[in-house]
């Protein structure tokens, strides 16, 4: 019985340490990703008189392409969905939310027109 206490004790300190490797690692990689889009964006604006893409394919589309590939097509990516709730000429504004809050990742990121980003903590009851 003892032994079976200790193992469950073990395997819950591993599972524990495990799901805080990965939202960390999610969370870097959803800051970086956010980051990456609102340059891609800003270029586009420089090299289009100050007017930025109204939609994702004019940053993907272009020989070489601004970025990479569509991250709100493609997600949930790496734990985290990726939306643009405003992307035409004016300005945009593009979030990055973790699929499950407190298991893919425990931070919402959101980047507006001129680079500005903020964070902030998810809560369990969205």
């Amino acid at each position: 019985m003892i032994t079976i206490a200790l193992f469950a004790l073990v395997l819950r300190i591993v599972v524990q340490a495990l799901i805080s490797r990965t939202m960390a690692q999610n969370e870097s990689n959803a800051e970086d990703t956010l980051k990456n889009i609102s340059a891609a964006l800003e270029n586009f604006a420089k090299a289009n008189n100050e007017s930025y893409p109204e939609n994702f394919s004019d940053l993907t589309r272009p020989q070489p392409p601004y970025l990479d590939r569509n991250y709100p097509a493609i997600s949930p990516y790496k734990g985290y969905t990726y939306t643009c709730s405003r992307l035409e000429p004016s300005g945009y504004n593009c979030t990055a939310s973790p699929d499950t809050c407190n298991l893919s990742g425990s931070m919402h990121y959101s980047v507006t027109a001129g680079g500005g980003f903020v964070s902030e903590a998810c809560s369990n009851k969205e």
